[in-house]
């Protein structure tokens, strides 16, 4: 190694110090939870690669969430965690199943955690991480005890909020970086913008588009095409048909599926209108139709008709690479920044 990359390498050892610290992985990098495709196979992977593997819990049952945590700890003795969603009517029980397997980390996502929650996991030992899409509630959440935060932008794939990664990392890390540590997601491909958000402050980084079609992922051929021909510009956000219906966008790629989508929401706005169910009841009818519309495309290759969650990095995802090549380069393209920083 030249003096110049040991120089760039050594900086960003230092920048990602305190995320691995935390995450007791070799580099601060998360690998975002994507239903169906952040499974045993892939989490381990990124796991055993040096990264930080975490679980897509989705809509999983305690029983299925408690296989797929004994299947991931079957290939690979490296730490990762377990994503919750907040609004899974069963969350106390996913919760307990994470004790039962002393998972260290437990991210919830999908809004604000429910009332014991975050002190029914830390009971447990297991350390907590929420998403902040906002400067007052990355506060909020810090004052209510959470461990770390992610900080999302819209550019991300699946549900996402309203306002870009580069404007939440200006307006939340100087704020709170010194607090906890924070993980910085959304529309990021490249090793350059990892260094640039570390230099702010971040302690590491989340991806998930850029992992959603490496070799250990279990997607389906289609999936992985439709990926790689796609450019930026055909990541697109779902529309809200009624602002009753507090749906979260969804970003992914063009096709039928949005339109079916749409469809959906109508349908389940109706149900609504006529009494026939109740707000958490039509949120949870849209959760579960996500997680139906990923699976036809992620697990059956129905890229027409299912769901193509894809962050706007997406235009960066070319060919079917292996976790431990897309890490590597990575770290190489934010150490060859840092490198070029420090001349």
């Amino acid at each position: 190694m030249s003096n110049a990359s040991s120089i760039g390498a050594e900086r960003l050892e230092r920048r990602m110090a305190r995320g691995v610290e935390f995450l007791g992985s070799e580099v601060a990098i998360l690998c975002g939870a994507m239903s169906w495709v952040s499974e045993r196979n892939l989490v381990a992977a990124i796991s055993n690669a040096g990264g930080f593997g975490l679980i897509a819990c989705g809509a999983m049952t305690p029983e299925l969430l408690d296989a797929e945590i004994a299947g991931t700890k079957a290939l690979t003795s490296k730490p990762f965690g377990v994503n919750l969603i907040t609004m899974h009517p069963m969350l106390f029980e996913l919760i307990a199943v994470c004790a039962k397997h002393e998972v260290t980390h437990v991210v919830l996502a999908g809004g604000l955690p429910p009332k014991g929650s975050l002190e029914a996991i830390k009971e447990t030992g297991a350390k907590v991480i929420c998403f902040a899409p906002a400067l007052s509630l990355a506060k909020k959440l810090i004052r209510s005890g959470v461990d770390a935060l992610v900080v999302e932008g819209m550019e991300a794939g699946g549900h996402i909020g309203p306002v870009s990664t580069s404007v939440l990392a200006q307006e939340i890390l100087p704020e709170v970086a010194a607090d906890v540590p924070v993980f910085v997601a959304g529309g990021i491909g490249r090793g350059e913008a990892i260094s640039a958000y570390l230099d702010m402050g971040a302690a590491g980084v989340q991806l998930g588009t850029r992992f959603a079609c490496a070799t250990e992922s279990i997607a389906h051929p289609n999936f992985k095409k439709a990926f790689f021909r796609a450019s930026a510009r055909d990541a697109v956000s779902s529309v809200q048909i009624d602002p009753r219906l507090p749906v979260i966008p969804v970003r992914a790629l063009k096709n039928a599926g949005g339109e079916l989508f749409t469809a959906k929401q109508r349908e389940v706005a109706q149900l609504l209108d006529e009494g026939k169910v109740e707000m958490l009841e039509a949120q949870l009818q849209i959760e579960h139709y996500w997680a139906g519309a990923l699976r036809r495309a992620v697990i059956d290759g129905d890229v027409e008709h299912g769901s193509l969650m894809a962050g706007q990095s997406v235009g960066m995802v070319t060919k079917e690479e292996p976790v431990a090549d897309i890490i590597a380069q990575l770290m190489a393209e934010a150490a060859h920044a840092l490198e070029k920083r420090a001349a």
